[in-house]
Formats: structure tokens, C-alpha cells, sequence
């Protein structure tokens, strides 16, 4: 079972839950950056109810508009760390769970000193969270496979290039994929939401450090396990 998805900083809950779902994770690094979008931001809760924050990584595109994710450089690596480790204390330093998340921190901050490539720090940060939550899969470029073009044909290729016979889908993905090429491959397509409330209130728009600084990672990987695909709707 895989889920595919573009790289985002600190994804969000409901991004985390459907790789924990999931066997094989593949990050889709060779598609076009989208500024408005999570590739190089995140969204912040506050602790006690307060204002929600956003956690952006200044970007260039070299290539302009049509730049890959792949491809984008951090402008200042040096005061992305600082932003990065500055305005998650800010956030999150009354939390209990704080002080533990922020020596395991260092394997995002690290990154930070030895590359600019945004989709590097991305995928740092969803694997820092993918071990907070204790998950055994495996993480893939699309990059490093082949598939052809065409939304739908590229999930398809991607599936079969890892091995996978079902594709977990988020609620975006379902409104442009064509079910119809997946069935023709043999690959199975379940929709995958989350509830709104909980652990997951939030989930849709915040990043999963919120979720996980709020609630610990234990309660919010077994919440996210004992969700079954669809359990949302």
C-alpha cells in the first residue's frame, strides 16, 4: 500500500496520517512548485487555543514559474535554521513534549547547514516526523522512477514501480484521478480522511508538530492506525 504526495515543511496531520496508513511513501519531487501551496511553509497551532502561525522558508525558483519542487533553493539556509528552530520554541515551548521533539530537532537542523534545496529540508522533516510516530515504511522519489506523463497515468507508474496494490488517496487527489486506469492496472484506490475532531481537529490545515506537541506522539500514531480510510466521511 502507498501514498503519493508532493513534499511539504512539517506536513500536516491529515498528510502524516495517510503515509502511517501506508507501507511505501512516495514523495512527488518532479512536479512544479506551487508557492501558494506547503512546499515551503507550515502551519503553526498555538498552545491554549491562541493564533495560528505560519512557518515559511524563503524560496527561489531558478527556472521561474515553472521550476521542479526538485530544483527550488532556500534563499538563506543559515536564517532558515534560525526560523525553523526559533518559531517552533516559540510555539511549542510551554509544551510537555516540547523538550524531547527538540533534541530529535537536530536531524532537520542539520540539513539545514548542509544543503539548500527545499525539497531536502522537506522531505528531513517529514521523515523527523515519521519517526516520532514510529513509522517502519519506506520513503521513494518520484524522481528516482520511472513513470509517464498524465495525472493519473503517473500514479499508476509510480504504484507499479514500488510494488504497491492499492493507492491510499487524499480527498484532493480524488477529484482529478481516473479510477477507471487504476482498476485496468489491478491497483485498488481507497479514499483516505480523517475525523474532525480529537487528535484530528485541525488536522486538514495544521501542521502534524501541533498534533503531536498537544496530544504526544503515542496518543496521535494510535489514533492515526486505528483510523480506517474514509473514516472521515
Amino acid at each position: 500500500m502507498c501514498a503519493i504526495h508532493q513534499p511539504h515543511l512539517l506536513p500536516r496531520l491529515s498528510v502524516m496520517a495517510k503515509v502511517l496508513a501506508a507501507d511505501v511513501s512516495v514523495v512527488l519531487d518532479d512536479v512544479q512548485h506551487a508557492r501558494r501551496d506547503y512546499q515551503h511553509r507550515a502551519r503553526l497551532g498555538a498552545l491554549n487555543g491562541g493564533s495560528t502561525r505560519w512557518l515559511s522558508l524563503p524560496t527561489s525558483l531558478p527556472n521561474g514559474r515553472v521550476t521542479l519542487i526538485r530544483d527550488t533553493r532556500l534563499t538563506d539556509p543559515a536564517r532558515s535554521r534560525r526560523r525553523v528552530e526559533g518559531i517552533l520554541r516559540e510555539q511549542y515551548r510551554a509544551s510537555p513534549f516540547w523538550h524531547a521533539f527538540a533534541e530529535r530537532l537536530h536531524v532537520l537542523l542539520d540539513q539545514l547547514d548542509v544543503t539548500d534545496r527545499t525539497a531536502e529540508i522537506t522531505e528531513a522533516s517529514t521523515v523527523l516526523l515519521l519517526n516520532e510516530f514510529g513509522w517502519t515504511g519506506r520513503v521513494v522519489r518520484s524522481s528516482d522512477l520511472v513513470a509517464r506523463a498524465g495525472r493519473t497515468q503517473r500514479l499508476v507508474d509510480l504504484c507499479r514501480a514500488v510494488g504497491a496494490d492499492t493507492c491510499l488517496c487524499g480527498t484532493g487527489g480524488s477529484r482529478y484521478i481516473e479510477p477507471g486506469r487504476f482498476a485496468k492496472a489491478g491497483i485498488e484506490v481507497r479514499l483516505f480522511t480523517v475525523p474532525d475532531t480529537g487528535v484530528w481537529a485541525g488536522a486538514r490545515a495544521l501542521s502534524a508538530v501541533h498534533g503531536l506537541l498537544v496530544h504526544g506522539p503515542e496518543a496521535v500514531a494510535g489514533a492515526a492506525l486505528g483510523t480506517p480510510p474514509g473514516s472521515g466521511r
